[in-house]
C-alpha cells in the first residue's frame, strides 16, 4: 500500500450517511483486466440520496457513461497516478473542474442501477487498477483483550 493511501485512511469518510450504509455487494477483484469481477462496492441508497465527497479533491469527470450518470473525484497528494473515486448512477451536483472539500455534496443517487434495489456504486482506482474503496475508510480502533480471565 502506498504511504499516501495510508494517510488517506485518516481522512476518508463514507459517501453516504451517517449511519454507514448497508453494503449490498462487496468488491470482488477480477482475475485480469477483462475478467469478471465487481470493481467497487454497492451501497444501499434510495433515489435522491445526497452523495458527499469522502475526501478533498477535484471533480475530473461529471457526465454520462454507458447511459448512467457518473462522477469522478481525483484526490491530490495520493501518489502518481493519483487515486480517483467514482460514483454511479448519480445526478452530478458538482461540475468538472470544481474543487471539493471532504463532506461537500457531490451528487444525488439516480435510478438505473445494476442492483436489485437502488444503490450507489462506489469505485476506487489508481491509474487503470481497481482497488477496494473500503481500504480507505476510518476503522474503529482495535482492542486487545486478555487471554485469561482476570483473577480476583
Amino acid at each position: 500500500m502506498h504511504t499516501t493511501t495510508l494517510l488517506l485512511a485518516l481522512t476518508l469518510w463514507w459517501p453516504l450517511g451517517p449511519p454507514a450504509p448497508d453494503i449490498l455487494r462487496p468488491w470482488q477483484p477480477p482475475a485480469g483486466p477483462y475478467a469478471a469481477g465487481h470493481r467497487g462496492i454497492d451501497l444501499a441508497a434510495p433515489e435522491g440520496t445526497t452523495v458527499h465527497a469522502p475526501a478533498t479533491g477535484t471533480v475530473t469527470f461529471a457526465g454520462p457513461v454507458g447511459g448512467r450518470g457518473t462522477l469522478t473525484l481525483t484526490l491530490p497528494g495520493t501518489g502518481t497516478p493519483p487515486l480517483r473515486t467514482t460514483f454511479t448512477p448519480v445526478t452530478p451536483l458538482a461540475r468538472t473542474g470544481d474543487h471539493i472539500r471532504a463532506g461537500d455534496p457531490l451528487a444525488t443517487v439516480a435510478p438505473g442501477t445494476h442492483c436489485p434495489r437502488t444503490c450507489l456504486h462506489w469505485g476506487l482506482l489508481r491509474g487503470d487498477q481497481y482497488l477496494d474503496p473500503l481500504t480507505l475508510l476510518r476503522r474503529s480502533p482495535s482492542r486487545l483483550l486478555p487471554l485469561l480471565p482476570l483473577l480476583h
